[in-house]
């Protein structure tokens, strides 16, 4: 297993096809209750259109991972209720959260685009960390 101290950089910052995804999550500790096995994080998301055609979110697809391998996964439409369309040089930017039952964890994925000719394509979230202030100290 890796040294999760050892990572420098918890977030994300990836682009396919010309879509930028960085992810800058942060632990929530008044939200967590590390005797109840409850971690609390929050998670940034900005997307940027970086191509040269309009895109539109269509749908979004995580693979969260917590410190003893379970995973689960959460499938469905757009983000926070948002199907948001990119014209090139756009962002959209949005705050979600996600409690899990270990003090460190991993989630990624991906968001399937598709560009005004309807052509779709898996815009890449790469891996970012969860992880509590206690496994930072």
């Amino acid at each position: 297993m890796q040294n999760i101290t050892a990572v420098h950089e918890i977030g994300s910052d990836t682009v396919t096809e010309g879509v930028r995804v960085q992810v800058f999550p942060e632990y929530i500790p008044e939200q967590s209750s590390p005797e109840t096995n409850r971690f609390s994080f929050t998670y940034k998301v900005v997307i940027t259109n970086e191509s040269e055609a309009k895109v539109k979110l269509l749908s979004r697809h995580w693979l969260i991972i917590n410190a003893e391998g379970d995973q689960e996964r959460v499938d469905g439409p757009g983000v926070v209720g948002y199907t948001p369309e990119l014209e090139p040089g756009e962002s959209f930017e949005y705050s979600s959260h996600c409690p899990i039952n270990t003090n460190w964890g991993t989630m990624e994925g991906t968001y399937t685009m598709m560009r005004d000719n309807g052509q779709k394509f898996e815009a890449k979230i790469e891996r970012f960390y969860l992880v509590s202030s206690e496994v930072l100290a």
